[in-house]
């Protein structure tokens, strides 16, 4: 079940918002269709109370003969009325409490006219064949007329309400009421209408809910982008104040980072520089002990401070050196790079390598292809190099002969000052920040570098950078 759920808060806030949209439209048409139910109710029995005044009224006063003479007159298919000696309403038991007591109520209303008594059913509506459809059409028939036409039709067909009035000389006044047809609460009209408004609710909650994660999709898209190259330009403060507190806290921390790597890295430059002052003094003086069994020892180690030195000098310096980045022909940096060493091949498939066009900083570019290279060499003997291009990415794949490295340290092996004495050569080896050096150059770039064991043995060092436009 979870796969088939949304997976971001956008997405899982505009379905609450649908939802209770559903909700609330089903909700307001429920309720609105049990009110006019109950509207078309009291309306029904206050149309049959009233009638009952009029009909009474005007029979009140007249002889048996005389009454049926005027029922007969005033008798329709849709308004049935008659008088006679039995009431068409046979129980004196009303159906519900509504009938029972509109029977009281017209008793005690009519009483005045000699009325004795009253009964009132509900009767289910009749199948008339003479009534009209409300179909009827016609080049003469207008609007109001084809209306009145589908509105009778509609009242013919609806259920009815039958009434027995019993006069003081025992004779039934009996007549019938159709109740009010309710109209369904959505129709071929109206529904454009609903849907209208929905879709438009709908379209205001996409672009709220845009307007409201737009800082979250800032943050995302910022963070990522620091993560990659810390030097990038602050964003713009821009948009709602929301937006723009999120924009100034992460160019606030950005600026602190910044300050706080840049410190760090000064300090290593400058003490790995200082010491190469005492370093000079230290060889000059060791020249002078010619004839002492140490002072092959002390060159030794001598050289291994001066190594040091330079490494870290090279490591700090690499953030701290300003350098525009270039679209660089990425084949024939790398062309170059292979020529400096006499055990490295390069595979160029001229159909795939041509047209690499990157945009990074070119010594650091350039710097990042050598340290890979020098690391096959140093540890594989040889290194063989080849080119592929995947849509709108470059690969450098580098293959060593070398043993390897062990599948749990290959991760481990991007740290600073990490070297693996047990499958790499410490006396051929580095300081272990060429590889360190070469990944944080490829992602500042927007590419990365991944390593594995290549199955027919040696280490492949893959160097993925993104192409220019």
């Amino acid at each position: 079940m979870r796969r088939f759920l949304p997976q971001t808060l956008p997405v899982w806030v505009l379905l609450i918002v649908i939802a209770g949209l559903l909700i609330s439209q089903v909700a307001t048409l429920y309720i609105v269709s049990r009110d006019r139910v109950a509207a078309n109710d009291v309306v029904d029995l206050y149309r049959l109370n009233d009638r009952a005044f009029s009909l009474v009224q005007l029979m009140s006063g007249a002889t048996p003969e005389q009454r049926k003479a005027t029922a007969a007159g005033l008798f329709n298919s849709a308004y049935a009325l008659t008088v006679s000696d039995t009431p068409a309403v046979t129980s004196s038991i009303a159906g519900d409490d509504e009938l029972a007591e509109l029977e009281d109520i017209m008793v005690s209303r009519l009483s005045k006219f000699g009325i004795t008594d009253a009964r009132v059913r509900r009767d289910p509506a009749t199948t008339d064949t003479d009534s009209t459809d409300g179909t009827v059409d016609g080049p003469d028939i207008g609007q109001v007329e084809r209306d009145l036409l589908a509105l009778s039709a509609n009242f013919a067909q609806s259920d009815k309400l039958t009434a027995s009035l019993r006069f003081g000389d025992g004779q039934w006044l009996n007549f019938t009421e159709p109740n009010t047809p309710v109209g369904p609460i959505l129709s071929v009209d109206s529904l454009p209408l609903y849907s209208l408004i929905a879709g438009l609710v709908v379209i205001m909650s996409i672009w709220s809910l845009h307007r409201l994660t737009a800082p979250y999709r800032m943050m995302e898209t910022a963070v990522n982008r620091i993560g990659k190259d810390l030097k990038s330009p602050p964003i713009a403060e821009s948009g709602s104040r929301e937006v723009q507190a999120a924009a100034r806290a992460i160019n606030a921390m950005q600026a602190r980072l910044r300050e706080y790597v840049e410190d760090r890295e000064h300090l290593a430059a400058a003490l790995a520089h200082d010491l190469r002052t005492p370093l000079t003094r230290m060889r000059l003086r060791l020249e002078l002990l010619r004839k002492s069994p140490a002072r092959a020892a002390l060159a030794h180690d001598l050289a291994d401070i001066e190594g040091i030195a330079s490494s870290v000098i090279d490591f700090a310096t690499f953030e701290v050196t300003e350098e525009k980045s270039e679209r660089i022909d990425f084949l024939s940096l790398v062309e170059a790079v292979a020529d400096g060493f006499e055990t490295v091949t390069l595979e160029d498939d001229e159909a795939h390598s041509r047209g690499l066009i990157c945009i990074a900083r070119p010594v650091a570019l350039r710097r990042c292809v050598t340290n890979l290279v020098q690391n096959a060499v140093t540890y594989g003997k040889r290194a063989h190099l080849t080119l592929q291009r995947s849509e709108n990415t470059v690969t450098l794949s580098i293959r060593d002969e070398g043993p390897g490295i062990p599948q749990a340290q290959i991760d481990s092996v991007f740290g600073s000052f990490v070297r693996l004495e047990q499958s790499r050569n410490r006396q051929t080896g580095g300081l272990g920040l060429g590889l360190t050096i070469a990944r944080n150059i490829a992602r500042g770039a927007g590419g990365d570098i991944s390593l594995s064991n290549y199955p027919g043995g040696g280490l492949l060092t893959q160097l993925r950078l993104p192409l220019a436009a």
